[in-house]
């Protein structure tokens, strides 16, 4: 092996693999009970979640039920139909058999000569519980580190939580593999099956505690075709994470979390052979291509009887990653607070800053630093009055790393948000009404001196809205009002839009239902286009014998350009669309749980 190897080495595995411990990892688990491809080895598949014993025993034995509609929609247009057809026609059909709780759905789906059928896909899910146990089986998930897995597993699993002692372990599939045809040109991107193990152990309450989690995860390589394997690669882990909590007083409590993950970017590499490294080769191979990497944050947390405040630090190491996340951000770091209080019992404060940055090794050419602070206040006056207020902003900017940053390109940017939102309510025996404003403004400016302000931009908006329910009538009107405009380099944006709102439900069982909206919008682009349009819709829905449910829609449209050249254009641009609906939902058969007395 080659010094540069050496050096290689040492940078990329963490000196906790190659320590003198002498400890060695052993996993012995309920995978030999139970494949975890059992859903597979079915072809399809049936949803159980959530579920007991119990109350399997509790479930009816078989449960057949579906429903079948359609829905047409007519469209005209005095522009024309080029990008919407003038009718449009589907028709659908479900069935679902539900058998001891177990849904097995069917559907088919005929929309203007184009129709689908699915089949029920299966995943099998069981939980199985008896006093302070739960068994997991099938595609399950269970509780880990939010460093190390937030993935549910098809598998098997095993848990115990008591007053103060809890563990549990799983084995399983993470991700199923994706194996298209190379040669289609539509093929799906390839991916390995990922298998993965892992346990848990705790002790403690919900103030002083401490739990280990460990997460063995790898990919399969024969899993897809020869041809994917020379484009991606195949990629083992393993992670640790401890999480623990103090209470130190009544009012103060301290949390933490560490995790290590070593990672391998390619399972295909050359192994490095070493003593100390040799001893974890049962459970993870170090290689060439392997990664050792840390996430940690700790946080002190303040809670008194009208004030509390948390007091955090979070850095995660460039490059970190396990294979039982989804996705994951790295190479940062961050500081913050949040605080917040009460007043008089009426008035409600509360604030946060926090700070960030990236290139923690300083190995890339640029530094990046974000600040995010904001405060709020909310407040009750009497019964009626309702106070919200609040400021956010958020400033970003940019520094050396191993290069030296250009100032006239350099980042230095700042956003700032306003907002103001009161509302008064009155309610009597027979009108009710609720009157509210909301008012906000945002600014979003560069600030760099040599900027041109291309990239700025300032938003005004407010807004006006009353509700009336009219009691006796039984029947809600509401009218809105809200205006907004941006300006941008060279540019300002303007909209206006009015809009009146009611609706109401007739019969003695009140299944008719009747809604109708009337709006009105203003569009403004400066020195480019003005645009009105005014719109009507109209909804009903009727519900008979409950399973017969009959819809009618329509909406009319009305659109004018009233440019600079010809601001009195005629309203020339018209749009009509009217839909109607019929859904039927059945029982075919019904086996009911016999009650006992």
């Amino acid at each position: 092996m080659t010094k540069g190897n050496n050096r290689h080495i040492q940078n990329y595995i963490h000196p906790s693999l190659t320590g003198r411990g002498r400890g060695r990892v052993f996993f012995l688990f309920l995978a030999l009970l139970l494949s975890p491809s059992l859903g597979e080895g079915l072809g399809w598949a049936q949803s159980l979640s959530q579920h007991t014993i119990a109350n399997i025993a509790k479930s009816d034995p078989l449960i057949i039920t579906g429903a079948v509609g359609t829905q047409n929609t007519f469209y005209h247009s005095s522009l024309g139909s080029g990008y919407r057809s003038p009718w449009a026609n589907s028709v659908f059909a479900n069935l679902n058999i539900s058998l001891y709780g177990v849904s097995m759905p069917f559907s088919f789906y005929y929309s203007n000569n184009n129709s689908s059928f699915n089949f029920p896909h299966l995943s099998f899910h069981i939980d199985p519980t008896y006093k302070n146990w739960r068994g997991h089986f099938g595609r399950s998930t269970m509780a880990m580190s939010s460093y190390i897995m937030n993935m549910s597993f098809n598998g098997v699993g095993l848990e115990y939580n008591g007053d103060k002692l809890r563990f549990g372990a799983f084995y399983g599939e993470l991700r199923n593999a994706v194996n298209d045809d190379p040669t289609d040109p539509s093929a799906r991107a390839p991916q390995y099956r990922r298998m993965g193990w892992g346990f848990k152990v705790g002790y403690g309450s919900s103030r002083d505690f401490i739990d280990l989690y460990l997460l063995r995860a790898y990919d399969r390589q024969n899993t897809i075709d020869e041809r994917w394997q020379q484009r991606i690669s195949p990629q083992d882990n393993i992670a640790i994470a401890l999480r623990g909590g103090l209470g130190v007083t009544r009012w103060l409590s301290l949390r933490g979390n560490l995790a290590f993950s070593a990672f391998s970017t390619d399972t295909r590499a050359e192994r490095v052979h070493t003593d100390n490294l040799d001893r974890w080769d049962k459970v993870f191979s170090a290689r060439y291509t392997s990664l050792m990497r840390i996430a940690t944050d700790v946080s002190a947390n303040v809670n008194l009887p009208n004030f509390s405040t948390s007091l955090f630090y979070r850095m995660v190491q460039p490059d970190y990653t396990t294979l039982g996340l989804y996705y994951t951000s790295n190479n940062y770091q961050s500081l913050g607070i949040n605080l917040s209080t009460s007043l008089f019992r009426r008035v409600s404060l509360s604030a946060s800053f926090s700070g960030q940055e990236d290139n923690i090794t300083r190995n890339q050419l640029y530094t990046t630093r974000g600040f995010v602070y904001s405060a709020n206040a909310s407040t009750n006056i009497g019964q009626n009055l309702t106070l919200s207020a609040g400021y956010n902003g958020y400033r970003q900017l940019q520094s050396d790393g191993k290069a030296h940053v250009n100032d006239t390109t350099r980042v230095n940017r700042i956003m700032h948000s306003v907002f103001f939102t009161p509302s008064y309510t009155i309610d009597g025996d027979k009108i009710a009404q609720v009157y509210s404003v909301t008012a906000n403004f945002t600014q979003n400016k560069d600030l760099n001196p040599f900027a041109t302000g291309v990239s700025d931009v300032t938003t005004w908006a407010a807004g006006l809205s009353h509700a009336l329910e009219v009691k006796p009538w039984e029947m809600t009107f509401t009218t809105s009002f809200s205006h907004q405009q941006s300006k941008g380099y060279q540019t300002r944006y303007t909209s206006d839009v009015l809009s009146v709102s009611t609706g109401r439900s007739f019969l003695k069982e009140k299944n008719l239902n009747v809604n109708a909206t009337f709006s009105l919008c203003y569009n403004d682009v400066q020195n480019q286009q003005r645009m009105l349009s005014t719109g009507l819709d109209l909804s009903a829905g009727y519900t008979l014998n409950k399973v017969h449910v009959f819809t009618l829609g329509g909406g009319f449209n009305k659109y004018a350009d009233t440019n600079i050249s010809d601001d009195r254009a005629s309203m020339g641009s018209t749009e009509v669309n009217i839909s109607m609906g019929y859904t039927y939902t059945f029982s075919l058969l019904e086996i009911k749980r016999k009650v006992k007395e």
